[in-house]
């Protein structure tokens, strides 16, 4: 925030806009490590795929996270589109990976 966004406004305004940030920032550092920690699973996953010659893809468990997603933002009081789009953004990455994992030679056993 610059000087000109914030002259003439309240102090106690200011220090809440500052607290309230403050939150967001925990949260979102809190979203990438559970994101990281959720990735770290999906790639122990991608290697058990490839070892097994597994699809990288599993449409129907795909469903049933995205119906499971929905229900949950439903009762967050969270956009259920949202939670999906964001969902469907992760599988696609989560996919991608476990492809890359099965076209690289040794990767599915962790020799590669």
């Amino acid at each position: 925030m610059t000087t000109s966004e914030t002259s003439g406004t309240d102090d106690s305004v200011l220090a809440e806009l500052t607290r309230l940030r403050e939150s967001i920032d925990n949260i979102d550092a809190a979203v990438v490590h559970m994101l990281a920690e959720r990735f770290k699973c999906t790639q122990q996953v991608g290697h058990l795929k490839a070892e097994h010659d597994l699809p990288p893809a599993d449409p129907a468990r795909e469903a049933r996270q995205i119906a499971r997603l929905r229900r949950l933002a439903e009762s967050a009081k969270l956009d259920p589109g949202f939670a999906e789009k964001l969902l469907n953004f992760i599988i696609a990455e989560v996919i991608r990976h476990h492809e890359q994992i099965a076209d690289t030679p040794g990767a599915a056993t962790g020799n590669g």
